[in-house]
């Protein structure tokens, strides 16, 4: 989305890449340590009456980025019409360049990949997904948000028909929502959900520029692997209601293994544009198609594309 710079991280302003990009790729959880250990919750803390001054600026801010994208246009909520028909050719297309390239190293952090060749990524075991909050977040929002999760979570399980529950017991997707003022409490809380995180990805936590608007990091459970066991994806507090929510949409189905973006692909929010703040009909079938049980995670482009093209002519009616 516009303004935003998705590691699977969004950005916006000065880091200008407005859609999502890829997450940051695995990091190995070590074969003797279980793939989803518990991880405790810290203590709660008293909740501060107000945000700080600089959480307050920082929304103010973002309010300001919402306002400016839906007057231009951006940020549409539709899905896409008749103006972003796509065919055959080009749905195919933009899998291979969403599901099969990498934007950033592997294991760097923010550091570009230059659209370096991967192997399919996605989740073997069942999701279950948890929300947990910073110390600003009133409990009316909250309710919004787990709300919000869990109607997206239970679309994405039906458009993949893969398992993806909401549970705080034994989570293995974690999405957070944090504010400026949880700056302290952020990484240490990162760091107890993934203990052998390394640290340029613990790093992309530590000091968030206001450019990053949210993001999704995922970890294999074995090096070099390619079926994920764990995710992280934090939404930016800060909020207002539509980035807040295009923030769920992109993060979360990032998470999943469609770890790219690309300008050709439309309508889709896995694109620079930030034409679309939702997931789209497009995306719908990319999603299908990523967890299409004829394809397999590690699978190289040359190895799924004949199997693909077979799944784009069942969803799109033939070859065009």
């Amino acid at each position: 989305m516009v303004g935003r710079l998705f590691l699977c991280a969004v950005a916006a302003g000065a880091l200008t890449l407005s859609a999502c990009t890829t997450p940051v790729d695995p990091v190995p959880v070590p074969p003797d340590r279980p793939v989803t250990p518990v991880s405790p919750k810290p203590p709660e803390t008293a909740r501060p009456a107000t945000p700080s001054d600089d959480s307050r600026k920082l929304a103010a801010y973002y309010t300001q980025v919402e306002t400016e994208l839906v007057a231009q246009g951006l940020l549409r909520t539709d899905g896409g019409g008749p103006d972003t028909e796509f065919s055959r050719r080009m749905l195919i297309d933009n899998f291979e360049r969403i599901a099969f390239f990498d934007e950033y190293v592997r294991g760097a952090g923010l550091r570009s990949g230059r659209g370096g060749a991967s192997r399919l990524k996605r989740w073997g075991q069942p999701i279950r997904m948890s929300v947990e909050f910073g110390r600003t977040v009133p409990e009316a929002q909250q309710a919004i948000d787990r709300a919000e999760v869990a109607r997206y979570a239970a679309r994405l399980s039906r458009v993949t028909g893969h398992p993806i529950t909401m549970t705080d017991r034994d989570p293995n997707y974690y999405v957070l929502y944090m504010s400026e003022d949880d700056g302290d409490r952020l990484p240490a809380r990162v760091k107890e959900i993934v203990p052998n995180i390394n640290r340029n990805a613990l790093d992309i936590f530590r000091s968030l520029p206001r450019s990053i608007h949210c993001l999704v990091i995922a970890f294999s459970s074995e090096p070099g692997g390619h079926e994920y066991a764990k995710s992280i994806a934090l939404i930016r507090a800060e909020h207002p209601s539509l980035l807040r929510k295009s923030c769920v949409h992109e993060e979360l189905a990032q998470g999943l293994g469609l770890a790219n973006d690309s300008p050709r692909a439309r309508p889709s929010i896995f694109n620079d544009d930030d034409e679309f703040a939702l997931l789209t009909s497009h995306d719908e079938l990319l999603l299908k198609m990523l967890y299409d049980r004829r394809l397999r995670a590690g699978m190289s482009w040359d190895e799924a594309k004949p199997i693909v093209e077979t799944i784009a002519d069942e969803m799109l009616g033939g070859p065009s």
